[in-house]
């Protein structure tokens, strides 16, 4: 359900054409909520059928021409009810912890070459994040929605923290012997 929110939040702070929709959530919301390009297609139809957006006119037919698009205050309303709605946290669901709860009664053969390209990977996002986060959030900028922003950005450099520790502790934990194994706790 949270994909024509993140639209109405993208639209809200500019109104924007499909085409521009996507290249934004593939550099900023697509960071915590990704969608491809044909999803966010098709939830903006739904949106504007739903009376939430709708396409700003222009002067030049519409045929081949991007339309962008605005929130209307239906929409408005509807993010604002969204944001205000309880709900409660997703539990963690990483296929890297689980494969090394496995690894615990089959073996570790292999996971370090994975574990260390998931290292590689989260530093890497980590410095994007911190990139940004220097470039788009210089000091001074103090106004609530830059510190809202900032503070998801803050949440993305606080994962990629953490999993770049753990992940190092992991590799320092990893048993010597790639095929030791045993029976473990539940």
């Amino acid at each position: 359900m949270s994909l024509p929110h993140a639209i109405l939040t993208a639209l809200l702070e500019k109104p924007s054409s499909g085409l521009d929709l996507t290249r934004r959530f593939d550099k900023s919301i697509g960071y915590f909520w990704s969608a491809t390009h044909q999803q966010i297609y098709r939830e903006l139809g739904r949106l504007e059928a739903d009376g939430l957006i709708r396409a700003l006119p222009t002067e030049q037919p519409a045929r081949g021409q991007r339309k962008s698009y605005e929130v209307l205050p239906a929409g408005r309303a509807e993010l604002g009810r969204w944001t205000a709605t309880a709900q409660d946290p997703k539990p963690l669901r990483d296929a890297m912890l689980l494969r090394l709860r496995a690894a615990a009664v089959v073996g570790t053969a292999g996971l370090e070459t994975d574990l260390r390209r998931h290292l590689d990977l989260h530093h890497a996002q980590l410095a994007e994040y911190e990139a940004i986060e220097k470039r788009d959030f210089p000091p001074g900028d103090d106004s609530a929605q830059a510190r809202l922003q900032h503070l998801v950005l803050r949440a993305g450099i606080e994962l990629e923290t953490f999993w770049t520790r753990w992940l190092t502790e992991a590799l320092a934990d990893l048993p010597e012997a790639e095929g030791e194994a045993g029976p473990g706790p539940c």
